[in-house]
């Protein structure tokens, strides 16, 4: 079961950092298709978290958690997961999978997936 203490870890397959952001924002505005972090790609556009994304995550009720790459690597209990990856910190290790976001068309096709694996987690 789900509780409020439990917590939805988002880790993207990027760098931390204000060099890093801002190199990130010309990939994904030059080269799109070649940006590595489909879980970037999905839940920001170019400067911001998409809205949709945002009252999705607000309504879950759950604390949220971002991580880079290199600060999530840095953790002490860090598995060697493809990223990026969804975790659901006090249950299932992962929630969604780097293969799993790679191959979303969509945002709304990302919620509707954490949605129904929220569900199935709640029972």
């Amino acid at each position: 079961m789900i509780t409020t203490t439990t917590t939805l870890i988002f880790v993207y397959n990027a760098k931390s950092g204000l060099i890093s952001a801002f190199g990130d924002m010309v990939h994904k505005i030059v080269s799109p298709a070649t940006y590595p972090c489909s879980l970037c790609a999905l839940t920001y556009g170019a400067f911001s978290m998409r809205a949709e994304w945002r009252r999705f995550l607000d309504g879950t009720g759950l604390p949220t958690r971002f991580l880079y790459r290199d600060e999530f690597r840095n953790q002490p209990d860090a598995r060697d997961l493809a990223l990026p990856v969804i975790l659901l910190g006090g249950q299932a290790p992962v929630l969604v999978s780097a293969a799993e976001l790679n191959a979303l068309p969509d945002l709304p096709a990302l919620i509707a997936l954490v949605e129904a694996r929220l569900a199935a987690v709640t029972g």
